[in-house]
């Protein structure tokens, strides 16, 4: 016979249910939503999903586990705004490698003040793959950008000009390599094919003509339907996620810094881009290690810009419901 959940602990358990929520708005590679979280009476685990369609692009989990390390930043920040401390655990458990994180040690304080202002931008946060206004990003504003993941425990280096057109013919040569492979081809035909199922890339927030950016954008194999206008974006900045070491550690803390740093940007009127397809194949990613000086491990390329205002906003990438993503059966019994 179960016993009532004290109300102490109701309060807790809603409010884990709802950061996790929350996290399944972050982006992720193909919108693919890797993570899947379960509430426990005093803790909030995060999983990493093994995707059988993510086997060609992303064979080590490296852009799986950077895409669960925004889902749990998003969760930490949601749980800040509403005035819980707690201790996160990365990794916690050799014995079960896709256990990313647990949290626990929860405590009821005042709500975090700049948690308060990131968690509006968790909902408006979006990605535009068109081109960027020709209004330059302040450097004041990039440093911002750039000072918030490295709180979080990455490291983002802006480009200069002639880096980016390093970047450019990388991404450039990514493509002909992603052509070249048909796994690669088949994994994303299956991620832009999977209208109403919740995950996956829709037509309506893929461009409908290749956009004019000075670093190739991904050929997702076909057409979009959302507008392109005939701007280009020189006004751009780019740059490149990192840290010292390649260990799924790395990634994941990683990935919570490119959270801070995206959702930073979007207070601050900021568009990001992630281009991943760089970092999918070695030779180019080489290239970028190379373009770090040989000092740590590239993990992502981005750009950054002013949104063109003259187009409207793309629609957000659809989500999977929320008892997909969220076990909340250690609880559902209302025992202690």
């Amino acid at each position: 016979m179960s016993q009532e959940m004290p109300a102490g602990d109701r309060l807790l358990t809603t409010a884990l249910t709802q950061a996790a929520a929350t996290a399944g708005l972050a982006p992720s590679v193909h919108n693919s939503q890797p993570w899947r979280w379960t509430v426990r009476p005093e803790a909030l685990e995060l999983r990493m999903v093994h995707e059988p369609q993510l086997a060609s692009t992303d064979p080590e989990n490296r852009l799986v586990t950077l895409s669960c390390g925004l889902a749990l930043h998003h969760a930490r920040v949601a749980l800040a705004a509403e005035g819980w401390a707690l201790q996160v655990k990365r990794l916690p458990d050799p014995g079960e490698l896709d256990l990313l994180a647990r949290l626990s040690g929860f405590r009821q304080t005042t709500a975090d003040a700049g948690a308060t202002r990131l968690v509006p931008c968790i909902r408006a946060r979006q990605t535009d793959r068109r081109p960027v206004s020709d209004e330059p990003v302040p450097d004041a504003t990039l440093n911002e950008i750039v000072g918030a993941a490295v709180a979080q425990g990455g490291r983002l280096q802006l480009l200069d000009s002639d880096q980016v057109m390093e970047l450019a013919a990388a991404a450039a040569q990514a493509a002909v390599v992603a052509e070249e492979e048909p796994e690669l081809r088949e994994e994303l035909a299956y991620w832009t094919s999977r209208t109403g199922t919740g995950a996956g890339l829709p037509p309506e927030v893929l461009p409908e003509r290749p956009p004019q950016t000075t670093v190739p954008v991904r050929d997702f194999g076909q057409s979009g339907t959302l507008p392109v206008s005939s701007g280009h974006d020189r006004a751009a900045t780019y740059a490149i996620l990192w840290n010292t070491d390649d260990e799924p550690d790395s990634w994941l803390r990683a990935g919570e810094g490119l959270s801070a740093a995206w959702l930073t940007a979007t207070r601050l009127g900021v568009s990001m881009v992630p281009l991943s397809g760089v970092i999918e194949t070695d030779g180019t990613r080489q290239t970028l290690r190379q373009m770090l000086a040989g000092l740590g491990f590239p993990y992502l390329a981005m750009r950054l810009g002013i949104a063109d205002r003259t187009n409207a906003a793309p629609p957000h990438t659809p989500r999977l419901p929320t008892v997909q993503i969220v076990d909340t059966s250690a609880v559902d019994a209302g025992t202690t």
